[in-house]
């Protein structure tokens, strides 16, 4: 589904990105692991089209999209939670809700299927979304990028500063995304929230392809994942 192939990416001409290569199939959550700084939102940005590629291509079900802009990447099927949700917090839940859904033409079976993942949601469409809890916002960052029903679910730290009633909730979310078919690439920090819902994990660091493991032999052995991420 999503391919990474040797792709550079960075900021003002300086690489972040080198040589980083990356799958993820249909119906699988991969999980990228590495220290703050080793290039984990930059690899999302870079997908979306919000960085530029310096070097390789990305392709998404077979299409290249990394000569998109960006505002056409989510048309392409990819549904993107960053980090901090950047909700547009002056609008109603439901007006966010919205433009997730215009972003593809989805409709309104579309909305309930959500609404049905999320029903906190369903109970305050006329809320401004700047005055929900963080878990709340989250839920609704979330939603807003599964109105587009995606081939392709992107989450960037998705339980940062959660409690457990809400992390449960958006894990249940990605585990159905998986199980209905999308591709997942998740970035967390929380090692036991990953290993929980991944199929595989692929470290990074410092800007370079670690190693591509399945999470059921990461469970087996934490000793490899305090070679990346430990302090």
């Amino acid at each position: 589904m999503l391919r990474l192939d040797h792709i550079d990416a960075g900021y003002g001409g300086g690489r972040v990105l080198q040589d980083v290569s990356l799958e993820v199939d249909a119906g699988e959550i991969v999980c990228l692991l590495g220290r703050n700084g080793a290039g984990k939102t930059t690899c999302m940005q870079a997908i979306m089209g919000l960085l530029p590629l310096m070097a390789g291509r990305i392709t998404l079900a077979g299409q290249e999209i990394n000569r998109l802009p960006a505002h056409q990447v989510p048309k392409a099927g990819i549904g993107y939670v960053p980090q901090g949700r950047r909700l547009f917090a002056g609008l109603s839940v439901a007006q966010n809700l919205e433009i997730g859904l215009r972003a593809r033409g989805s409709g309104r079976d579309t909305l309930e299927e959500v609404l049905d993942l999320f029903p906190r949601l369903r109970d305050r469409p006329d809320q401004p979304a700047q005055t929900l809890s963080g878990g709340e916002q989250q839920m609704l960052a979330t939603a807003r990028a599964l109105c587009l029903r995606p081939k392709l679910l992107l989450l960037d730290e998705p339980t940062e500063g959660l409690q457990p009633s809400m992390i449960e909730a958006i894990r249940r979310a990605i585990v159905q995304m998986r199980d209905a078919g999308v591709a997942v690439l998740l970035v967390e920090q929380r090692v036991d929230a990953v290993l929980s819902v991944a199929d595989r994990v692929a470290f990074i660091e410092n800007g370079r392809n670690g190693e591509v493991m399945q999470a059921e032999a990461l469970r087996a052995d934490r000793s490899i994942v305090e070679r990346y991420i430990g302090v």
